[in-house]
């Protein structure tokens, strides 16, 4: 009975004390306010950068209702008449919706499987380099692309391939690459990958050069070859950084990059070349349909946000790495 009835008293003691925990436990204004005291410079700090996001990522969402509406410049934004799905269901039912996908996805897809992979191959042989002076030569040329300018870009690749006076393009004799289009695609993933897969590969290097060097040592010792050192070592240190950049470029698959391909278009590559970038600008800006650009840009923006989702989902079941 002694026994007993100090557990009981135990018990109520502890329960007692759990109720007065629970009556002490600060509440959620209490807590943010206690947050922002202990790192309120933290937030001084980012609230440029939240201010930056908010104004022009944020903000200009208050216009995605013009893709429902009808747009009158004389009643605004939220003026127009409500007209519900009317332009996603004119996009899809538009003869060169088919047309305007097939490139997007043909482009997109080229563009990111190629700029994924390349990066990643000039990396692991950065990496291999042992001097470091080379190293850094070989760094500097291969990321200095990244900072010319798209129309220069654009323009030396119409002057290399220009027939019979380009340097690669006298090697096709009368055939214009940047006219064909069958190789116009080509030509865009090509330069795409050359001008900015070594600023790209700059991430991956970063992640190699935290791998201890304890492990080249070991596998080493153990015979094992440069190939070998890649498979083993390599390859899985930069493994979750690969993960990451994957999902997050997924969430671009239908985007191509607007400047580039309205500067490569013409009149003979243009069945090839038409993507919903181009299509939105000449439709919204220059005939003036912004209730219709509006839709076909949230439909691309629906699509991508789709892409990213899944490919998170995916990569968190397989691999435990995620971005969110």
């Amino acid at each position: 009975m002694p026994a007993m009835q100090s557990s009981k008293g135990a018990a109520l003691q502890t329960g007692s004390v759990n109720a007065a925990a629970v009556r002490n436990k600060p509440g959620l204004f209490d807590r943010i306010a206690d947050h922002f005291r202990r790192y309120w410079q933290l937030w001084v700090l980012t609230a440029p950068a939240l201010f930056f996001v908010g104004l022009f990522a944020y903000v200009p969402m208050w216009g995605i209702q013009l893709a429902f509406r009808e747009f009158d410049p004389t009643k605004g934004l939220t003026g127009g008449k409500f007209v519900g799905l009317k332009y996603f269901n004119e996009f899809f039912h538009n003869p060169l919706f088919g047309e305007i996908m097939t490139n997007t996805v043909r482009i997109s897809l080229w563009t990111l499987v190629m700029g994924f992979i390349f990066p990643i191959i000039l990396a692991l042989l950065i990496n291999q380099i042992g001097s470091k002076k080379i190293k850094g030569f070989v760094q500097t040329v291969t990321y200095m692309p990244h900072f010319i300018s798209v129309v220069v870009i654009v323009s030396m690749v119409n002057i290399f391939l220009s027939p019979g006076s380009g340097i690669l393009g006298r090697f096709f004799g009368d055939e214009s690459l940047m006219g064909s289009t069958s190789a116009i695609t080509a030509v865009y993933w090509i330069s795409e990958v050359w001008q900015h897969v070594g600023w790209n590969s700059i991430i991956y290097l970063a992640a190699l050069a935290g791998v201890d060097t304890s492990l080249y040592e070991a596998a080493k010792i153990d015979g094992a070859g440069r190939l070998q050192l890649i498979r083993y070592v390599d390859l899985p240190a930069i493994m979750p950084t690969c993960a990451i950049l994957l999902i997050m470029n997924m969430g671009s698959v239908l985007n191509v990059g607007f400047d580039k391909i309205y500067l490569m278009q013409n009149s003979l590559n243009m069945p090839a070349t038409e993507v919903i970038a181009t299509y939105t600008y000449k439709i919204g800006i220059l005939n003036g349909q912004y209730s219709y650009s509006t839709a076909i840009g949230l439909f691309n923006t629906l699509i991508n946000f789709v892409f990213l989702i899944t490919a998170n989902a995916i990569a968190k079941r397989v691999s435990d790495t995620s971005i969110f």
